[in-house]
């Protein structure tokens, strides 16, 4: 492996259909390809199976966001960089996560990919908004659940300003800036 053998959290907060899961796949295949042990804890995916029976109340989503991030501290602590393309919508949510790793002097950042709701919707990547929109759902963060943007994130992407690779170049010069590649 080349570089640091230390891992980190990099954790992708947006709104649903941003590009956080597209951008943390990029960003692992180009990790893996320069040898690191990389893992994408995809929030759909592993609400499936980590936190099955949690709604989407504001309370199941912080316990759903805490569980995330405990497996990328740990994962990280364990030198592996873990990506985490989860929404995330609470400010306190994603502070309960920053402090966790903060204690356990794990390497952690966040980065907004602050994609507009507009550019959102018209993705509609896995149907969401056009469920909302028919009535089917409700709570969709942003639309008719709250979407608390990060203050300060240490990255914020626009995807709908530049390609999937160019977010993974910012992405990644993040990383050798901080010493995480």
């Amino acid at each position: 492996m080349s570089g640091t053998a230390h891992g980190g959290t990099v954790w992708l907060t947006g709104l649903p259909s941003a590009g956080k899961t597209t951008i943390a796949r990029s960003l692992a295949e180009r990790l893996r390809d320069e040898g690191r042990r990389v893992e994408v804890l995809d929030g759909d995916e592993v609400r499936e199976f980590l936190s099955a029976g949690l709604g989407f109340s504001r309370e199941d989503r912080h316990i759903h966001v805490r569980r995330v991030g405990f497996v990328a501290e740990l994962l990280a602590s364990h030198g592996v960089t873990a990506l985490v393309p989860v929404i995330a919508p609470y400010a306190d949510s994603r502070e309960a996560v920053r402090g966790r790793h903060r204690r356990a002097g794990t390497p952690y950042v966040e980065v907004h990919v602050a994609t507009p709701l507009k550019d959102c919707s018209a993705r509609d990547v896995k149907g969401l908004y056009a469920r909302q929109a028919a009535g089917e759902i409700s709570g969709l963060t942003g639309v008719d659940d709250p979407y608390e943007e990060p203050e300060s994130p240490d990255l914020r992407i626009e995807s709908q300003r530049q390609t999937v690779q160019e977010s993974t170049a910012a992405l990644y010069a993040l990383l050798v800036e901080r010493g995480l590649v």
